[in-house]
């Protein structure tokens, strides 16, 4: 019998993607991530003042989130995330695409439980350095007080 994720569906797809394939397999998959990391729609790419940089990364990323309270407010609205990454920096890249696949459309209440040892579910850490996972650690906490701060604002 397994037992229940504390990942929403869709991280928890990601992870056991990730899970279920070889460490040559899995820096491909990042490499895929990297690749389908959405553009910045032109009201950030024309401001890139508004993204905030993730110092933890190695390679230049930036990102921001929006709470869509058109439907909800507070914990219950929808989070929207936005990275911006170099072509050059795929593994950083990677990273933003499976936290942009897995969290972009979530509740804020959904963000805010993801669980902090995410990177190190993603079975990597014998396929990159542990400087990399800080990285993605990095995005993610960037991500969750974002999304806090957001709901105490529109409160």
């Amino acid at each position: 019998m397994t037992q229940p994720s504390d990942l929403p569906g869709s991280l928890q797809e990601i992870v056991d993607d990730f899970a279920a394939l070889t460490n040559p397999d899995r820096l491909q998959l990042l490499l895929d991530f990297s690749r389908e990391l959405p553009a910045l729609p032109a009201r950030y790419a024309e401001h890139p003042e508004l993204l905030e940089p993730v110092p933890e990364c190695q390679s230049p990323i930036f990102l921001l989130t929006e709470l869509d309270t058109s439907q909800a407010a507070g914990d219950r609205a929808t989070v929207h995330l936005y990275f911006s990454a170099p072509p050059e920096a795929p593994t950083t890249r990677g990273f933003a695409g499976i936290l942009q696949e897995g969290m972009d459309g979530l509740t804020a209440a959904e963000v805010l439980a993801v669980p902090a040892d995410l990177p190190m579910r993603l079975s990597l850490a014998d396929a990159v350095s542990p400087l990399r996972l800080r990285g993605m650690s990095g995005m993610l906490g960037r991500i969750q007080r974002q999304v806090r701060e957001k709901i105490t604002a529109a409160q």
